[in-house]
Formats: structure tokens, C-alpha cells, sequence
């Protein structure tokens, strides 16, 4: 399910995808003679204008939800070498790697939905071994601190991109 700063965006992005699907329906089905040459062609030209518009703002919006989703990709890893962090902290962190985990899932599904991801998902890539209990609570502030700064960023994206 989607948190629910996200749920907002979300069912806007469905209707908007529904509504684009009817889009097809509404299109005339004979040729219009009886119209002006010049109009004709001044309408082709608003029409390719339009579709070079939206297959810019499709490619900047597939970037943004490709790295929103990179990143969470990248912290999930990188919670998981925390693990055996200490008995106090595992329920906290199993907590927040399942909620980073969640929600690249619904970001992953929903660009799929639009069919806006990438062929493959990305790889966690190589991730940092902590061999002492103090490495990995020294690596546990540093990652929890930097997550936290990534979300912010997230969050401001999501936000703008939820706007009217």
C-alpha cells in the first residue's frame, strides 16, 4: 500500500493514466476536408509540439522515479549490512527496511503501471561490511543520517510533482 503522502500522487497519476486511455475513443474517424489547409497544418505543428512536450516531461519524470527508486535500492542494502546492530535496535531497523523496502515496491509497480521503468531492476551494488558492533553503529548513524537527508529530498520531489 501506498504511504500516504504518496497516495494522493498516485491516484492522480491513475486518473490521469485512465484518462489517457480514452483519448483514442474520442478521435474523429473520417477525414475533414472541409477545413482549411493552414489550420490543418498549423494543428500538426501544435500536435508534434505537444508530443515532444510530453515525451519531455515523461522523460524527466522517469528520472526522477528512477533515482527516487535507485536510492531506495541503495539504502536497502545498506540497512541490511547494519544488521546484528545491537538486540535494542534490530526491531527499529527491521521496521525501517521493511517501510524502505515497501515503498520502492509501490514506486517500482507504479512505474511499471505507467510503463515507465526500465527493462531491469537496478542492483543494490556492492555494500560495506562491518565487522564490529561499533562499525556497524558508527555505519548506523551514518546511514540512518544520510536516509533521512534522501527522504527529505524524496519527499520535496513527490511534493512538487503532486502539485496542480
Amino acid at each position: 500500500t501506498f504511504p500516504e503522502p504518496l497516495l494522493l500522487p498516485a491516484l492522480q497519476l491513475l486518473l490521469w493514466h485512465i484518462a489517457l486511455w480514452m483519448v483514442p475513443e474520442a478521435a474523429p474517424l473520417s477525414p475533414a476536408s472541409s477545413l482549411p489547409q493552414s489550420f490543418l497544418l498549423k494543428c500538426l505543428e501544435q500536435v508534434r509540439k505537444i508530443q515532444a512536450d510530453g515525451a519531455e516531461l515523461q522523460e524527466r519524470l522517469t528520472g526522477c522515479l528512477n533515482q527516487l527508486h535507485g536510492g531506495l535500492v541503495l539504502y536497502q542494502g545498506l540497512l541490511q549490512a547494519l544488521a546484528g546492530i545491537s538486540p535494542e535496535l534490530a526491531p527499529a531497523l527491521d521496521i525501517l527496511q521493511l517501510d524502505v523496502t515497501d515503498l520502492a515496491t509501490n514506486i517500482w509497480l507504479q512505474m511499471e503501471d505507467l510503463r515507465m521503468a526500465p527493462a531491469s531492476l537496478p542492483t543494490q551494488g556492492t555494500v560495506p561490511t562491518f565487522t564490529s558492533a561499533f562499525q556497524r553503529r558508527a555505519g548506523g548513524v551514518l546511514v540512518v543520517s544520510q536516509l533521512q537527508s534522501f527522504l527529505e529530498l524524496a519527499y520535496r520531489v513527490l511534493r512538487y510533482l503532486a502539485e496542480p
